[in-house]
């Protein structure tokens, strides 16, 4: 069956939209006093699909501090991102989707802010996306460090056994569910 010419057109423009976004991420170096310090060792931890997550702490929205060792048998997907950054709120309904599905079934998304300004600017993004999801507050970039990346989004999903298990550099576009969300469901159904 042929496709009409406006339906082809609007395939077309969602395509060019969605590849805009993919490159358009926030690939922006962080004022001076926020970029990342280089490591104290020279064997600085990795980060890449089938490495041990390295310790990572941050207070929560909300005063609560969040400590991903203790998070040890579950399964977590940390997303690093800022609310100046375009493709970061393009990807909050993808995860807040993944969030309502997984989240009963043990998934624990914790999104990261490295605002460096006000927390109560975090807090109106959230509440004006209505994110249910955990935030992290990073304001001195120190998980940019122990993720490696200075893109923004990234996203890491670690497994019950602590080890990385899916990386995307970028955001999480609606073509991309399909792969993220079968990361998840092998991550929930491993034993620890």
């Amino acid at each position: 069956m042929a496709r009409s010419p406006r339906k082809s057109r609007k395939s077309s423009s969602l395509a060019v939209f969605l590849i805009a976004a993919a490159l358009l991420a926030c690939n922006r170096e962080k004022p001076a006093a926020a970029k990342p310090k280089p490591a104290a060792t020279d064997a600085a931890p990795r980060t890449e699909v089938g490495d041990l997550m390295p310790a990572y702490s941050a207070k929560l929205l909300g005063g609560k501090q969040f400590d991903l060792a203790a998070e040890k048998g579950n399964v977590v997907l940390l997303n690093v991102w800022a609310t100046w950054c375009g493709p970061c709120r393009f990807e909050t309904p993808e995860l807040q989707s993944l969030h309502q599905k997984y989240g009963p079934r043990g998934l624990k998304i914790v999104g990261v802010s490295v605002d460096d300004g006000a927390e109560k600017d975090v807090k109106h993004f959230v509440d004006e996306n209505k994110v249910t999801y955990a935030i992290a507050l990073d304001p001195d970039g120190h998980v940019a460090n122990v993720l490696a990346t200075t893109v923004l989004p990234t996203s890491v999903l670690i497994g019950r056994d602590g080890r990385i298990v899916w990386r995307q550099v970028g955001p999480v576009l609606p073509n991309d569910v399909a792969t993220v969300d079968g990361a998840i469901q092998k991550a929930l159904a491993a034993k620890s």
